[in-house]
This record gives C-alpha cells, structure tokens and sequence, in this order.
C-alpha cells in the first residue's frame, strides 16, 4: 500500500479508541451529519442502494446512513477503528466491514451506488489518486461526498496567519508518543476551544458578527466534540488543505461531475459519476 500513511492510520487508532462514539445517536451527532449531508441527493438514489464509506472511523456517520439504504461498506485502513465501528453499527444488518485503504477498496468498479469520505483524503500521500479511486467504484451517474479540509481561501490574513501559527504547534505535537500528544490535546481543548468558542457565543448574543472570528463554528458543540477534534486536528502528522477551486478540478480530473458545494466555509462536496458518452 503506497497512498496510505502509516503513522497517520495508528493516529486515528488511538484516537478513535480513546473517542468511540459509543452513543452515536445523539442530537448532537444528528445536527453533524445533518451539516456534511445537506447537499447529499437522497432522493436520486435506487431503492435498497448499495455503497461505501471509505475511512469510516467509528462509524458515527455511518450509523445514520445505513438506516436509509440497502447495504454499507464500511471501509478503514485501521483495524483498531473497525473494531469500535463494528461494536457501534452492531444494530445493523446491513454493513459490512473491510480493513483496507483507499487504494484497495474491495469493491468491484462501478459497483457502487453511491459513495462518501468525509474528513479522511486530506489525510493521504495523495489526494487526488484517493478521489480518483472512490470514483472508479461507483456507477454512472452514481453520487460521491467528501469533505476536505479547506484553504482557508475565503478567510482574511490575519486568520491564515493565526492558522499556520496553530500549524506549527500541530507538527510538533503529532509527532509525540499518543499518551503525551493525547494529553496535550486534552489542554487546548480546554483552554483554547472551549474558551473561543464560548466567547464567539457571547458575542453573537451581543449582536456582533462572528464570521471569522476563531473556531466560531463550536459555540453549540459539546466539550467530547472539542476534545474529539482538538486530537484529530493537532494528533495527526499529514494534513492537507484545498481551495475550493482546487478540490472543483481533483474532482472533475478524477471523473466526477456536477459538482456541487455546501454552503459552508468549510469545503464538503458533492460529485457524479460521470456518465460514457453516447
């Protein structure tokens, strides 16, 4: 396996171990899946449709999907995350479960229904081979979401300039042993998440635009979830971000068309199969 990291997949291991989201069916997790599939077209999918998550995790998204299609492939490159992804979709019949990466998903080409990847292609050598592999699974016509980090190219200066600040902190904390990394994570969720995220609240309350003002978009997000990402964001060695134009044209050269965006500062996408020609 060449377009896999190795110390990313123990990362996530870990993290998911530490954050399994035994109970995924919370309101809070609702609202979250309800966010990353907004534009998801529900309604042009078959009756009994058969697809795949790739890079599932613990499988909290997947527990909201596999209630409203025929079959699921939950697809990881770690087994110590399928592991907790097959204790939290236990209620289901209708998942099955494939330790692999993106370069080996077991599925047959142009087999699937429909496809998605959320928060996982950023975190690969390559990208663009990653979409380019989920689509080659799907049939015609067939749908594909992926969320991907964004480049923060609809944000001003001073917030990219905050951000590769926070990126340096990132390479040096990823690469520490988990209980000490994991640690570390435990302080800024508490002393930077939460702190932010609550003013940002306070100052939407006040009347005060907060678009841009740091991690703004937590003011409603319990501490687990600041906990979860402040480890998924600092833990993790290889980080990729796009542009929307960027992640626009991975997915048109990967076969992807119709290409639809959330509308979100931060970047999750829709594609379709393209159909042949005649």
């Amino acid at each position: 396996m060449t377009n896999v990291d190795a110390n990313v997949v123990k990362a996530f291991g870990e993290e998911w171990s530490k954050f399994s989201h035994t109970n995924s069916d919370t309101p809070e997790l609702q609202a979250l899946f309800a966010h990353y599939f907004s534009i998801f077209p529900w309604q042009e999918l078959p009756a009994n449709a058969e697809g795949f998550d790739l890079g599932c995790g613990t499988g909290r998204w997947a527990y909201f999907v596999a209630q409203r299609v025929g079959h699921l492939h939950c697809i990881d490159a770690s087994a110590t995350a399928l592991d907790v992804a097959r204790r939290n979709l236990c209620v289901y019949t209708n998942c099955s479960f494939h330790h692999a990466s993106v370069e080996a998903i077991p599925l047959a080409d142009n087999s699937a229904d429909f496809g998605y990847s959320l928060g996982v292609l950023h975190h690969i050598p390559d990208t663009q081979r990653g979409i380019v592999e989920c689509a080659r699974k799907l049939k015609p016509g067939a749908p594909l979401l992926v969320y991907l980090y964004y480049a923060f190219d609809n944000r001003p200066l001073w917030f990219r300039l905050v951000w590769r600040v926070s990126d340096m902190f990132r390479r040096l904390i990823s690469a520490l042993p988990f209980v000490i990394k994991s640690s570390l994570c435990e302080i800024i969720a508490a002393f930077v998440y939460w702190p932010l995220a609550r003013t940002s609240k306070l100052l939407q309350k006040a009347g005060m635009k907060i678009d841009f003002f740091p991690l703004s978009a937590y003011q409603e997000r319990s501490f687990y979830v600041m906990r979860t990402d402040a480890l998924d964001r600092f833990g993790t060695r290889l980080e990729k971000r796009f542009s929307r134009k960027q992640i626009r044209e991975m997915m048109e050269r990967g076969g992807l068309e119709r290409i639809a965006f959330s509308d979100s500062p931060c970047w999750c996408a829709v594609g379709f199969r393209r159909k042949s020609k005649g």
